[in-house]
């Protein structure tokens, strides 16, 4: 389990958060209302797990059962494993990048193809993915109409121990908010590709490229409507696969001149 975050929940607190048993579904669904959810996976070689998170989500597809979800988009990005062709059996609709633009430009493709006035974003790579995935992310959007971003934080094992993972996350991007803009150091998973935002801010500030694209977003979005119009949701425990300290390195690099630059330093 994921230890205890600071109390920010209360109103001009900043940052608000929300443990596990804090949204429930049926107060989700019945939310919804003419809202149009559109959930969007970008994904690079991911055929081992794709089909696994999209038949996670399924279940939420308008006609298959809570109707909570609109649309699935999978954003192959370029991939040369069969990631489209498994997203594509799954049920997704498949928008595929020639060019390898990056996570960056892969959601932004996927923002374009959407249909939503809310978009979910989740990670490719996530070996347990989970229905209840979506239900949490999009609880705080659409029960509170001054929330504009919603980010899930969980618990990362590693090399067979409860906790370690997100590396970048420790020694890059939550240090560099402490410093930087401390009014989002609460943040427990500022890189977390488990996030869902309203379209209008997206068409509002944009999305950064590549890895920046989630630290760049998280800033902008508190710059720009403030610390409170921020959420981050409980998620459990996430099993994904981790990356080289080679790969590691270049992505605390982008992460941290993506902070670096909107300080002004």
């Amino acid at each position: 389990m994921v230890a205890s975050p600071p109390d920010t929940s209360s109103a001009g607190a900043g940052v608000r958060t929300f443990g596990l048993a804090e949204i429930a579904e049926t107060a989700v669904i019945a939310a919804k209302g003419a809202h149009v959810v559109s959930v969007v996976i970008p994904a690079k070689d991911e055929a081992e797990t794709i089909t696994g998170v999209i038949e996670a989500i399924r279940p939420h597809l308008a006609g298959c059962g809570g109707g909570l979800v609109d649309e699935i988009i999978v954003v192959d990005d370029g991939s040369s494993d069969g990631t489209a062709s498994k997203a594509q059996r799954a049920g997704a609709t498949v928008l595929s990048l020639t060019t390898g633009g990056g996570k960056g430009a892969a959601m932004a493709a996927g923002v374009d193809a959407a249909c939503g006035d809310v978009i979910v974003f989740l990670d490719a790579d996530v070996e347990n993915t989970s229905a209840d995935f979506v239900t949490r992310l999009l609880g705080p959007l659409l029960l509170d109409d001054d929330v504009m971003l919603v980010k899930g934080f969980y618990e990362r094992p590693i090399d067979g121990k409860p906790s370690g993972g997100g590396r970048v996350t420790e020694l890059t991007a939550r240090p560099a908010l402490r410093i930087l803009f401390p009014d989002l150091a609460h943040v427990l998973q500022p890189l977390a590709g488990e996030t869902a935002i309203r379209r209008e801010v997206v068409e509002k500030i944009g999305l950064d490229i590549g890895y920046r694209v989630e630290m760049s977003l998280l800033i902008d979005v508190g710059r720009t409507y403030g610390a409170s119009a921020i959420a981050q949701v409980d998620l459990g425990v996430r099993f994904h696969r981790n990356r080289s300290i080679e790969e590691l390195s270049a992505m605390a690099t982008e992460v941290l001149g993506a902070a670096l630059e909107r300080s002004g330093r």
